[in-house]
């Protein structure tokens, strides 16, 4: 099994808690919860660790995605030792280390100023968190692998007042998509990717 993604969020935001109560198939977080999210592959074997997990600790399952090549897990509890202990538990089934995890990589980053009414509606369309409209700035991020994206909308939401619109935490990329003034924006996109940064791990191939 590959470590691909292993990121802890110390403190789930609001906003990213409701996005997860909306998509996840599991238990629902709550606010300022801990919580783990692994990416592994094969997809298929993410089973075996979501079991190890649940039987060694309280932490419960809120996504648990299973692609042909990429398997991913969202664990939380109200105990971030647990959150650790659960990971422990993973990477030692796996036979690896935390830092064996792959380094995030910011695939693409844009900001868009002054939506057009148009593309607004396209967003709403698609998105499963807030809404945004015409005349906001719009910034999308792209981070491989994708499981990072959860860290980025969180650390985004700690840093400036923005409307989370969509995260994607599984597949070939992450994705990200926030809304608000440009100055907001601007502060948590910095925040944003500061922190997938600070992210220690092995050069994606």
């Amino acid at each position: 099994m590959e470590l691909r993604a292993l990121t802890v969020l110390d403190s789930l935001q609001p906003q990213l808690t409701g996005f997860l109560q909306t998509v996840c198939a599991g238990f629902m977080p709550r606010e300022r919860e801990a919580a783990a999210f692994i990416e592994i592959a094969p997809g298929i074997a993410i089973n075996q660790l979501t079991d190890v997990a649940l039987k060694t600790t309280t932490c419960r399952p809120g996504m648990q995605i299973v692609e042909r090549a990429y398997g991913m897990l969202e664990l939380h509890d109200s105990d971030k030792g647990q959150v650790e202990a659960a990971i422990d538990a993973i990477v030692d089934r796996m036979g690896v280390k935390r830092e064996d995890r792959i380094k995030p990589k910011v695939v693409s980053s844009q900001i868009i100023t002054g939506l057009d009414g148009h593309q607004s509606q396209l967003i709403n369309r698609m998105r499963h968190g807030d809404m945004i409209t015409a005349n906001q700035t719009l910034y999308i991020l792209e981070v491989y692998p994708a499981a990072y994206a959860a860290l980025a909308a969180n650390e985004a939401e700690k840093a400036a007042k923005i409307q989370l619109l969509e995260v994607i935490t599984f597949g070939a990329f992450g994705r990200m998509w926030l809304g608000g003034n440009e100055a907001d924006i601007r502060e948590a996109a910095t925040a944003a990717e500061a922190q997938l940064a600070t992210i220690t791990g092995r050069e994606a191939k």
